[in-house]
Parts: C-alpha cells; sequence; structure tokens
C-alpha cells in the first residue's frame, strides 16, 4: 500500500487569504452575538480546564488513598496471618482472607505464600492464576512493595508485605480502581451539570449585557440611517455618562451641525437654482431678441437692399455692371438665407407657435440639409400636444446642442432623435454611431456643452445620462417630469 501524504502546511499567500476571510465572517457577525459567544466561551472554557484539573487532582488523591487503604489492609493480613501459618491453621487462614475481601469491596483478590513461594490460601474460587506469582514480590530487607497491574476488571495496586520478616512467607492484597473510576464519572457528571446551570446563568447576563450596550448602539444606527435618508432631526438621550453616552452627546452636536449645514446648502442651492433660470430666462430672452432683430430688422434691410439693386440694375442697365450686380444679389441673397437660418436656430418661431414636435421635425429637417449626418426623427405619444414652455425649451436645446455635438466631434454618419411621452414624462433619446467618447475624462475636461445640457435638465427635476464608448458610438437619455 502506498502512504498517504502528509498535509502540507498552508502557504504565507494562503494565510493571507484565510486570516481576513476568517475576519470578516467573525466581523460580520452582530455586536450581542459576540458578546454572548465571549461569555459562553469563557464559561465553556473556565468550566472544561476546572474540571479536567479536578478530575485530575481528585484522581490523584483518590489513587493516593487506594494504595495507603492497600498497604494498610496487606499489613493487617500479614499480622494476623503469622500465627495461623504457625500453627499451619490453613482453614482459618483462608476464613481470614475471605473476611477482608467480604469488609472491603475494593479488595479483587487475596492470598498467601510461605518462604519458599508456595500458595498457602486465596480467594479465587475457581483456581489460582500462576501467573501472579510472579507479578510482584517482596525482598526480606523491605517493607512492603505496591505495583499497579492491569487486569481484565481494570488496574488493580497489588501490595505484597512480608510475613514475619519473610521467614513465614508473604501476604498479597489488591485493591481495585474500579470505585475510583465511578466516583470521578459522577463528580465529572455533577460538574458539567453545575458548568450548564453557570452557562445559562452566564447567557442570561450576558444577554442582559449586551440589551445594556447594544441599545444605544442599535440607536445610533438608526438614528444614522435616518441622517443618510435626509432625515437631519435625530436627537439621541444618552443613557449614562459613560463612552457611549459622550458618543450619543457627539452625534446630538453632528445632527445640529450638519442640519444647519444642509439648511444653508439648500439655500444656497435654491438661490444657484435661481440664478440659473434667471440665467436661462435671460438667455432665451436675449436669443428671442436677436433672433426677432434679425428677422425683422437686419433682414427686411437686406431684403430692401435687394429690391433696391433690382431697381437699379432695370433703370439703369449697364451691360458691363450686370455681373457685379448679379453676384451682389446672390450674395446678400446667401446672407439673408444664413441670417434666417441663425435667426431659426437662436430661437425658432416654430418652438413658441406650434410645439415641440414641430420645432425639433423643422430643425432635424434643416440638419439634414446643412450637414452630411443623416438624422432619423420619432415621436411617440406627444401627438401635437403643448408640454410647458420651459420644458420645450430645456428638450429642444438639449437636442440642439447633442446634434451640434455630433456635427463637430463624432465623425458620425447616421443619427436618431427619439421623442417620447410616458408615464407623466417627456423623454429624448439622440444616438449616434460615431467615435464615441471617454465620458469620464469629459466629465473632468469640464465640457460646457455637456454641463450645460446637465444643468438644464436638472433645473427641471430631470435627468441626463450619457453613454459612450470609444470607437462605438453615443447615446444620450433625457428624462424630464412634467
Amino acid at each position: 500500500m502506498c502512504d498517504k501524504p502528509l498535509p502540507q502546511p498552508l502557504t504565507r499567500f494562503e494565510q493571507t487569504r484565510v486570516i481576513p476571510r476568517l475576519w470578516r465572517i467573525v466581523g460580520g457577525v452582530s455586536v450581542r452575538t459576540k458578546i454572548l459567544g465571549i461569555v459562553l466561551g469563557l464559561v465553556l472554557f473556565l468550566g472544561i480546564v476546572t474540571t479536567f484539573e479536578v478530575r485530575v487532582m481528585s484522581r490523584q488523591a483518590l489513587i493516593n488513598r487506594l494504595q495507603e487503604t492497600s498497604i494498610s489492609t496487606a499489613r493487617d493480613v500479614a499480622a494476623r496471618a503469622t500465627d495461623l501459618i504457625l500453627v499451619n491453621d490453613l482453614y482459618a487462614l483462608h476464613q481470614l482472607l475471605e473476611e477482608t475481601r467480604l469488609n472491603n469491596a475494593d479488595v479483587r483478590y487475596a492470598f498467601v505464600i510461605d518462604a519458599n513461594g508456595n500458595v498457602l490460601a486465596h480467594t479465587f474460587g475457581a483456581g489460582f492464576p500462576l501467573e501472579l506469582l510472579a507479578a510482584n514480590g517482596v525482598t526480606a530487607d523491605e517493607h512492603h512493595r505496591i505495583l499497579p497491574l492491569e487486569t481484565d476488571e481494570g488496574v488493580v495496586w497489588d501490595t505484597a508485605v512480608t510475613i514475619y520478616g519473610g521467614q513465614a512467607g508473604t501476604a498479597r492484597v489488591a485493591l481495585s480502581e474500579a470505585s475510583i473510576q465511578d466516583t470521578l464519572e459522577t463528580m465529572t457528571g455533577q460538574m458539567l451539570l453545575t458548568i450548564v446551570g453557570v452557562s445559562a446563568i452566564g447567557i442570561a447576563a450576558a444577554v442582559f449585557l449586551t440589551w445594556i450596550v447594544t441599545r444605544p448602539i442599535l440607536e445610533l444606527k438608526k438614528a444614522v440611517e435616518a441622517i443618510g435618508r435626509g432625515e437631519f432631526d435625530q436627537h439621541i438621550i444618552p443613557w449614562a455618562d459613560d463612552e457611549i453616552g459622550d458618543l450619543a452627546t457627539a452625534f446630538n452636536t453632528m445632527t445640529v451641525d450638519l442640519a444647519q449645514a444642509e439648511k444653508e446648502r439648500g439655500e444656497r442651492e435654491q438661490l444657484r437654482t435661481q440664478l440659473l433660470e434667471k440665467v436661462i430666462t435671460a438667455q432665451e430672452d436675449e436669443r428671442r431678441r436677436i433672433s426677432r432683430e434679425l428677422h425683422d430688422e437686419t433682414g427686411q434691410a437686406l431684403t430692401s437692399l435687394m429690391v433696391r439693386l433690382q431697381t437699379l440694375n432695370q433703370q439703369c442697365p449697364v451691360p458691363e455692371l450686370k455681373p457685379q450686380m448679379d453676384g451682389l444679389r446672390d450674395g446678400l441673397a446667401e446672407t439673408l438665407d444664413n441670417i434666417h437660418n441663425l435667426s431659426r436656430e437662436l430661437r425658432p418661431s416654430a418652438l413658441d407657435d406650434l410645439g415641440l414636435q414641430a420645432a425639433l421635425q423643422r430643425y432635424v429637417q434643416d440638419y439634414n440639409q446643412r450637414h452630411s449626418v443623416q438624422v432619423d426623427f420619432l415621436v411617440v405619444g406627444l401627438d401635437s400636444e403643448r408640454l410647458p414652455t420651459a420644458v420645450e425649451t430645456a428638450v429642444y436645446r438639449i437636442v440642439q446642442e447633442s446634434l451640434t455635438n455630433i456635427t463637430r466631434h463624432a465623425q458620425a454618419h447616421n443619427a436618431s432623435v427619439l421623442l417620447e411621452k410616458r408615464d407623466s414624462c417627456i423623454r429624448a433619446i439622440i444616438e449616434d454611431d460615431g467615435i464615441g467618447f471617454d465620458t469620464q475624462q469629459a466629465a473632468q475636461s469640464g465640457r460646457l456643452g455637456l454641463y450645460g445640457m446637465t444643468e438644464r435638465a436638472e433645473l427641471l427635476n430631470g435627468k441626463l445620462t450619457i453613454e459612450a464608448t470609444p470607437d462605438q458610438g453615443t447615446t444620450i437619455f433625457v428624462e424630464v417630469p412634467l
């Protein structure tokens, strides 16, 4: 047969993995369980150690006492057997041994041998075991000799005592350890019962202790969770003037400071929101004003200039100047178209007159004519319904900025815009097949376009999410509650 390989000790790498795992298991247990485990473990450890020590000490004391009893019994037999051996009264000698065995329950056997080693009397009814003769012996210069012997009934302490200095023979008496074992088992059982009782008392005390210790901690935990939910009006009553009481006092101070800080932050956020609203409103008003001036004043001026050029060309036809006049008229027409496009981008009249759907549809059509990127526009669930002005403006500007970024940076060939109304909110999804970008790097670089889109959505309690991966395109999700 092949020998089984010996278990190898854990390597340093395995130890570095096992120890943190055990620590996580222990750390995942509640404080109450830890305290109960410590108390119960100490009680059991002390009880078991005490039981073991008492058992060892008691056994040694009982063995010493058994040895003394064995020696004294053997001496008594030797003293009383002297005259009986001298008169050769073997019957009385046998009766002496039987009486000794009956008077002491620990005596397993007793016998007497003469100086020549012949057995004179014994307590073995079926026959004397001759191997006992060589198991223990005492010389003439020794008073006694006691040895432990292993028998079928367990260990016995065999004591040999000389009779009349060894001239009349030797008395042998053996006492068993059976009664000692019974006594030790009884004592151990009683001590184990005591340990169980003490453990029950210890568990009850530990439960009470953990209740006292952990209740303020649990209150602190609930208060911290409430603070995490934004409830800064939490206050804990200190139970005592100990460390936990100091912790509760510090916690109350912290909640007051947090409440004040949250109040100040809310005020600053409110001011920032108001300022942002005013900035965006002013921006849109300025866009509307500039768009109107471009359309009304600049557009009309350029149109009037084109009419005057046409009239001048008709009233003073000069063949040599006709090409220059036509070129000027074409340049004015192109400039007028650009001003009209710029006016629509600044503030499309369709957004004010017809709503978000019509304005975006018109913007996508113009976008497809002016750029190489083809944009698909889809509307779901809106049905030409007018939305709040702030919502229409924010969603329009976000879509406009997204398509502008696609033209400038995405290098895309196709894009799509989905406008959807569902569950009392308006959603817009802008997607392209361009080169994408790193969203974290873009956030750290502080791109004003992305920041402005996010601010417009958050100003209306909405959310803007950008999913972009280099070389895999970009998708922008906008959701604004109505």
